[in-house]
């Protein structure tokens, strides 16, 4: 008599786990707009590692013009943080820029952008999106 009921549970659970399948794969609809999905776009976050875009070879360390509409100007010397490759600025996490001139110890002026909601593996600081860096 068990048997049955194990194959009823299993029949079930199939049936409800391909209810459930992402629009893709197999379905008539395999490319659904994002407003039929109900799904919100998925953006990826620069690395603190790493620079957010490639710089220009040419580039010498910094505009010499203020920073743009949002845009934040922060100077001082930067500090190492307690895991490998963080580095802070009066209580900011440094993400991306040139790490030539981002090194623990230098005194800088960067320019970026604070963005408090970016997920990091730096425990420490508010994240700031350095746009460029200079000596100070």
């Amino acid at each position: 008599m068990k048997t049955p009921r194990t194959v009823l549970v299993a029949l079930l659970a199939g049936l409800a786990l391909t209810a459930c399948a992402a629009p893709g794969d197999g379905s008539a609809d395999s490319n659904p707009s994002p407003s039929t999905t109900g799904a919100a776009p998925v953006t990826s976050q620069p690395d603190p590692g790493t620079s957010p875009s490639r710089p220009d070879p040419s580039w010498k360390g910094g505009p010499s013009t203020p920073p743009g509409v949002g845009g934040t100007v922060l100077s001082g010397t930067v500090q190492a943080g307690v895991e490998p490759n963080c580095l802070l600025l009066d209580g900011h996490l440094l993400v991306g820029g040139p790490r030539d001139v981002l090194k623990a110890g230098a005194r800088v002026e960067v320019t970026g952008r604070p963005e408090p909601g970016m997920m990091t593996t730096c425990q420490q600081g508010t994240p700031f999106v350095v746009e460029s860096a200079r000596p100070a």
